[in-house]
């Protein structure tokens, strides 16, 4: 099970550079239910992931570099490209999303969470803006399938 909330990022972290960075090709081959391939640095996966908005089953699978390929160029729409930077937040980390190609300018952070308990007693720190954890358009299998003129 998959626990997260998203949130518009307000103004960027300081210092942005001292975290890890990985950088992230995905293609979507499914939208309902989601089947997507990622890249993510040098490793390859096919992701299901079920109905839902802040919690959903989510199932991961390796895949070698050749299938991945096979599979991109298969998917529907458009392939999201992104940075991740993985900032800490005392007990979580902040999955900060600076997206690149035609969804550039766009800044998502997402924190994912043990439980629906603690998910609710999380407070973002100030940097953090809106929430969107509830807003489809901000689900990357959305994004792959729409442009910034549907926002």
């Amino acid at each position: 099970m998959e626990i997260e909330r998203k949130f518009l990022v307000a103004r960027m972290p300081a210092d942005l550079e001292q975290y890890p960075c990985r950088k992230i090709e995905q293609g979507y081959l499914c939208i309902s239910p989601v089947v997507r391939v990622r890249r993510d640095n040098d490793n390859f996966w096919l992701t299901y992931k079920g109905g839902g908005m802040m919690a959903r089953q989510e199932h991961e699978h390796p895949l070698d570099e050749t299938s991945y390929r096979h599979l991109l160029a298969k998917a529907d729409g458009t392939v999201i490209s992104k940075k991740r930077y993985m900032i800490p937040l005392d007990r979580y980390t902040a999955e900060l999303d600076v997206f690149e190609g035609v969804w550039e300018g766009l800044v998502i952070a997402e924190v994912e969470f043990p439980d629906l308990e603690s998910a609710g007693a999380f407070l973002p720190p100030e940097w953090m803006g809106e929430e969107v954890t509830y807003d489809r358009r901000y689900h990357n299998s959305w994004l792959s399938r729409h442009g910034k003129e549907d926002m």
